[in-house]
């Protein structure tokens, strides 16, 4: 450590910021007036990088390198303006969770466009001309480019202040920003300014991609590395808030530096890698600024909307038909290893079926009747998963005890994880659970001596009585189905009627005496319990375990089943997992392009049945049942 590198490593950061600010500036803006939590915003700034590849490649590296860049962030500014067009504009009044459904659906689809387009190779882009050298600071060397990106940062927040506070656009915005209805209300052309705003967001994504063409190649997996670094930026920030964006930006990113320059250090004895934080230290800031001041730095409270979404009807006791059904299904779901014997593949997905159903079904617990939005759900489900492997390795109880076991190492993480997040609610509980279970993903992914680090933990097996996986299949089926039931009876218990009653009104619930928080907590611990099920039978059918159990991509997985089934009914979140696991499955198995195929049967799914596929044949069974009585009546009277 020195005071040189410390200095270069600080300019590093301020590099880091400006690309980090362009993106999380244009989310802002985006989330600040439609109120859409765009997941695809990370996409915009994968296409950028391409875009200005094969620009500077057909332009020349020369004189045509920096139109280039501009014209890669106009093109991504047209595209993100025609998705809203044609795709957000007829979602804007359903319920936010369907809007992040879409735009996920987004995600798949322009991933797969990019593959199809590039191809899966990383593209490494040239120098920037005139700037291809590095500067001597102190000693250093330091590229003379990222002394550019530094200067860059400022300007763009200078040129979207004045556009902001110097212009009749930029009184619309803001104004939107507090009450996008009342802007409506005064005449405003609404459908309009949404485009214009989404397509400037998507600019600035766009050029931030494109400026980081002569720095890092262009690869598949930049939207989701993305999306997530500016999901911190902004939420630390405040949501809709361009200084805070900056300011967050410049904070976070510097923090990383300074844990890149510490390295490794010798503390009271022990050994602490701080280069190793730098994987989650920008979620533990995070999650500080949340708990200490839950609208982020220059935030302030989200003014509520008018437009509420379907309304929550209350859930009823099953019917006879019901059940009839419901227990004619579990008869098939028993025999079904003997119509499957000479297909072994279909036992194991059955499992994964399974697994999944009670893993979207945990979810759907804290997000339907608690009215709680989760986007770390799969802290759970992993905390679940390791703790069943290292009981049976490190512990060396038997996998029995481990079954058991473990769902009480997922409570135990739910109850410390709850008791923080049940303060927050909105968009700010959802980012705060995504903190969490980051923090716990790179915890588990740098922990080599403990959890195998980035290898996971091989060799969980079940017991021998359970090598067969029929056997396996029908004690998976047996605890998945106790769980499902469990939930559902506390659903229908005091403390279910109660946790609804919260949901769907704080203060009256408050003003009979209800604790709402405690109650929510509760409902964390139940839900995290069940998700750990799911994850120790997950661990022993596939016998090993990896941090991807954790990531970011399995909380998704559970949000897309739990909007696909429908959250406004009990038998959704079975449904919509057992859709998106066999979806899932069939897709990637029968074309290379399966996360596009994927992404356009959910983005058909959200247009036709915005209410989920168990709520659309739910709508349809009680409009028949209405409308039979009146046929009836009508063919009495004549």
């Amino acid at each position: 450590m020195s005071f040189s590198g410390f200095i270069v490593q600080l300019l590093n950061g301020l590099a880091s910021a400006s690309s980090l600010f362009l993106v999380a500036a244009g989310l802002s803006l985006i989330f600040g007036v439609t109120r859409i939590v765009n997941f695809a915003h990370g996409s915009f700034f994968m296409v950028g990088i391409y875009i200005a590849y094969t620009l500077v490649d057909r332009l020349g590296t020369g004189v045509g390198f920096w139109p280039a860049l501009v014209l890669a962030a106009l093109a991504v500014g047209v595209l993100g303006g025609l998705i809203e067009m044609l795709l957000l504009r007829r979602i804007y009044k359903a319920p936010e969770l369907f809007q992040l459904l879409a735009t996920f659906a987004l995600v798949l689809v322009i991933r797969d466009a990019v593959l199809y387009l590039w191809g899966p190779d990383e593209l490494l882009g040239p120098r920037a001309p005139g700037l291809s050298g590095s500067v001597e600071i102190l000693g250093r060397q330091f590229p003379s480019y990222d002394l550019f990106l530094i200067v860059v940062g400022p300007v763009v927040l200078g040129l979207v202040w004045l556009l902001l506070t110097r212009t009749r656009f930029g009184v619309l915005v803001r104004a939107a920003t507090q009450d996008r209805e009342m802007v409506s209300a005064l005449g405003v052309n609404q459908a309009w300014l949404f485009t214009a705003v989404f397509a400037l967001g998507a600019l600035l994504a766009g050029l931030g991609g494109a400026l980081q063409l002569p720095r890092e190649p262009a690869t598949l997996e930049l939207d989701l590395n993305t999306i997530g670094a500016a999901f911190v930026v902004v939420v630390v920030g405040g949501m809709g808030s361009i200084p805070g964006a900056f300011a967050a930006a410049l904070l976070i990113a510097e923090i990383k530096a300074i844990c890149a320059w510490l390295g490794v250090v010798e503390l009271f004895g022990l050994t602490v890698s701080f280069s190793k934080l730098t994987l989650g230290v920008d979620f533990l800031v995070m999650a500080i600024v949340l708990v200490w001041r839950p609208w982020g730095l220059f935030g302030r409270p989200q003014a509520p909307s008018r437009y509420v979404g379907m309304q929550e009807e209350p859930l009823r006791r099953p019917g006879k038909t019901y059940l009839v059904a419901a227990a004619l299904f579990g008869l098939v779901l028993v025999a079904m290893p003997f119509f499957t014997a000479g297909s072994p593949y279909t036992t194991v997905l059955m499992i994964d079926l399974l697994i999944a159903a009670l893993f979207a079904t945990s979810l759907h617990f804290i997000m339907g009747p608690a009215g709680m939005h989760s986007f770390g759900h799969a802290a759970y489900f992993g905390l679940g998963a390791y703790g069943a492997a290292l009981l049976v390795r490190a512990s060396g109880l038997p996998m029995e005890a481990a079954l058991v076991l473990a769902p009480v190492v997922a409570a135990i993480g739910a109850f410390v994880f709850g008791w923080f997040a049940v303060r927050l609610s909105g968009v700010y509980l959802a980012m705060l659970t995504l903190a969490f279970s980051q923090i716990t993903w790179a915890i588990v992914y740098q922990w080599d001596s403990f959890t195998g680090g980035s290898n996971g933990l091989t060799g969980v097996w079940p017991a021998a009585w359970l090598s067969d996986k029929r056997i396996y299949y029908w004690l998976t089926l047996l605890l998945v189905g106790l769980a499902v039931l469990w939930l559902r009876r506390v659903l229908f218990s005091p403390f279910g009627y109660a946790l609804r009653a919260g949901r769907d009104s704080v203060l009256r619930a408050d003003a009979i005496g209800i604790d709402v928080k405690r109650m929510q907590w509760v409902a964390f611990v139940i839900a995290g319990a069940a998700a750990g099920l799911a994850g120790a039978l997950y661990a022993f059918s596939k016998g090993s375990i990896s941090p991807e159990t954790l990531s970011v991509d399995k909380s998704v997985d559970g949000l897309v089943m739990v909007m696909l089934g429908g959250i406004q009914t009990l038998a959704g979140p079975v449904v919509g997992a057992v859709t998106f696991t066999w979806l899932h499955d069939t897709v990637a198995r029968n074309t290379d392009y399966w996360r596009a195929t994927l992404g356009g049967i959910i983005l058909l799914l959200v247009l036709l049945f915005p209410q989920g596929v168990a709520g659309f044949a739910k709508q349809l069974f009680e409009r028949k049942r209405r409308i039979e009585p009146a046929v009836e009546l009508e063919e009495a009277k004549a």
